[in-house]
């Protein structure tokens, strides 16, 4: 099973340089690790605001109380919470292999959620829904769709998507045969230092 953690850091004032520069040397190493055992997938920084300390992880974990093992057990966790929203399988994700291919577009975190029905056709969502699928394996043969996943809640899904910018994006997004029948929420992503995935080509 797949988890999304947002992870907030916040250090303690006074806290010394030197204590700051230890715990992050060993939050790397133990990233490292747990890449290497195949429970760290991926890390990125949204963006963030003066004094902002904040990381997104995908994970992966048998359960929530294996993940919660693994990020109890991370240096950083001295100061930090963490917000976890657990992913499960979408039927238009095109898997794991398509993350693992390298690629320079900026990534980008979309929330999917249900919009209010746009008037049409009866049938106009079942056919949206089957031509949703066709496109979503097109987006994902051009590198635009990396994965996706189903969240907590009727009709909500998140995906990681490239594109050169947020303006392209938009584009790819307002041209999916759901569209009318959702709202969109991107949020930037820059690699974070620690991040085991593949490498810019």
């Amino acid at each position: 099973m797949e988890f999304l953690v947002t992870m907030t850091t916040r250090v303690p004032e006074g806290t010394p340089e030197a204590e700051v520069d230890g715990v992050r040397a060993r939050e790397a190493a133990n990233s490292r690790r747990l890449a290497e055992q195949g429970r760290l997938l991926r890390l990125w920084r949204p963006p963030l605001g003066p004094g902002e300390w904040r990381t997104l992880g995908l994970f992966a974990a048998p359960d929530a109380e294996r993940l919660e093992e693994v990020l109890a057990a991370m240096p950083l966790r001295i100061w930090r919470s963490d917000d976890v929203t657990p992913l499960t399988a979408h039927p238009n994700d095109p898997g794991p292999s398509a993350a693992g291919a390298a690629d320079a577009r900026p990534e980008f975190l979309v929330a999917v959620a249900p919009s209010a029905p746009a008037a049409g056709p009866s049938r106009a969502p079942d056919d949206a829904l089957a031509a949703e699928a066709v496109r979503a394996r097109e987006l994902a043969g051009t590198g635009h769709l990396v994965r996706l996943w189903q969240t907590p809640g009727q009709g909500r899904a998140l995906g990681l998507w490239r594109a050169r910018d947020s303006a392209e994006l938009r584009t790819v997004l307002d041209a999916l045969p759901m569209a009318r029948w959702l709202s969109f929420e991107a949020t930037p992503l820059s690699r974070h230092p620690n991040d085991p995935g593949p490498a810019e080509s």
